[in-house]
């Protein structure tokens, strides 16, 4: 039982952690805001791809073990899932909207991380294939759930 949850938090400890960092972010009356409207408008909305995006790379990283393509699809699915009850979330909070182009920077965000996943697990792979003896003898990480007591 210990195992089991110790391998859930190791999985998706960091997906769960980002998500409660997005709500409270989500649940401020009111942000800072840059002198000049454009700049602040473009911070914003990279901050918010930023932010789904690193929530995607981790829901991926939490999937690993399945096929990459269902792995990014159901990645960028939670995300933007999760990125809509965020957007629906802030129409509860005074001084807040919930917008729907947040939304679609928001999966734009999580798309592009994905995708960035994706080629860097295709060179990670294409190098091993070239090299196959460079990861014998790696040590794994300490917190790894397939390292048994």
């Amino acid at each position: 039982m210990l195992v089991r949850l110790r391998g859930w938090l190791f999985q998706w400890g960091p997906a769960v952690a980002w998500m409660g960092a997005i709500f409270f972010v989500s649940s401020q009356s009111s942000l800072p805001q840059a002198p000049d409207t454009l700049l602040d408008l473009i911070l914003k909305k990279g901050l918010h791809m930023a932010a789904y995006g690193v929530l995607a790379g981790l829901f991926c990283r939490a999937l690993s073990g399945h096929p990459m393509r269902l792995r990014a699809g159901m990645s960028w699915l939670l995300a933007v899932l999760y990125a809509a009850s965020d957007e629906y979330h802030q129409t509860f909070v005074p001084g807040r909207h919930g917008q729907l182009m947040d939304l679609g920077f928001d999966g734009l965000g999580a798309l592009i991380a994905l995708w960035l996943v994706w080629r860097w697990e295709r060179r990670r792979a294409s190098s091993a294939d070239a090299c196959p003896d460079t990861h014998k003898g790696a040590v794994p990480h300490p917190a790894d759930p397939s390292i048994s007591d």
